[in-house]
Formats: structure tokens, C-alpha cells, sequence
């Protein structure tokens, strides 16, 4: 049995989808902080039958974890104080996404205008699809399955 330390202060990300943890290592830019990071892949689950585990150590305000509600909603965020689990959090599509993901439309202002913000809304909550602000293109959120 693999066996790793609890953690102070900072979070566990648990019930990834096997094999995402790496993606979100990097889309939160984890590895632009000086802290301690455990990255547990195709851990054992019985409600997933395989899931990735994330726990970070560092203070929960240092990141922006609006990114892991469109990732993948199904995320559970431990947030913890004194190595006890103090909040759950829950993850929701975020009704905006501002420059996690760039439109793929060639003719779009973004692709000539490098400067702009890539913004896209959330137009269909069950089907998970999102909206350039500038050109209307559509781009589906990755938790979908």
C-alpha cells in the first residue's frame, strides 16, 4: 500500500478521472509554486473503479480553482487546516472562462488580435457547451463523457 503524509494546510483533489491529473497539474500551474505536490494516479475506487488524487500544500487562495468546474465538475475539492479536512467543495461549470482555452476558429479576432482575452460563456449547461464571445464558435467543456 502506497503510503503518503498529510498535509498541513492546502487541499486534496479527489475523484479525477484517471489519467487527468497531469493536465491539471499544469492548468493550475502548480508548477509555478515553490510546494509540496503528491500526484496519485489510477488510485482504487469504487465508485470510479480507477481515479487520480491531487494533494497540495500551499494556501488555498494561492490558485484559481474556477479552471477544475470546467475540466471536469466532478472534482472534490478537501480543503485542509491542521491536517483535518475543514470544507468540501463543490465544483460547478463556471458561467465564464477567461484564456483556459483558445477558439479554433481561424477567423476569429482572437487568432489576428494575439493581445485579447479568450472569453467564452456558458450557452447550454446540459450539453456543456461554451461560446466564443467574439465569433460564436463552439467548444465543449472536457468533463463531458
Amino acid at each position: 500500500m502506497l503510503n503518503i503524509s498529510g498535509i498541513q494546510e492546502g487541499f486534496v483533489l479527489d475523484h479525477i478521472r484517471a489519467g487527468m491529473s497531469l493536465q491539471i497539474y499544469h492548468d493550475l500551474k502548480l508548477d509555478n509554486l515553490d510546494c509540496p505536490v503528491a500526484i496519485i494516479k489510477n488510485a482504487k475506487s469504487n465508485k470510479m473503479g480507477k481515479k487520480d488524487i491531487l494533494k497540495v500544500e500551499c494556501p488555498i487562495g494561492d490558485l484559481d480553482l474556477e479552471i477544475l468546474g470546467f475540466i471536469d465538475h466532478n472534482i472534490t475539492v478537501n480543503v485542509i487546516k491542521d491536517q483535518k479536512i475543514v470544507e468540501k467543495r463543490e465544483l460547478h461549470l463556471p458561467k465564464k472562462i477567461k484564456n483556459i482555452i483558445r477558439c479554433r476558429n481561424p477567423r476569429c479576432i482572437t487568432s489576428i488580435e494575439q493581445e485579447l482575452d479568450q472569453i467564452f460563456f456558458l450557452t447550454d449547461k446540459e450539453h456543456e457547451v461554451y461560446r466564443c464571445k467574439y465569433c460564436e464558435e463552439k467548444y465543449r467543456s472536457p468533463g463531458r463523457r
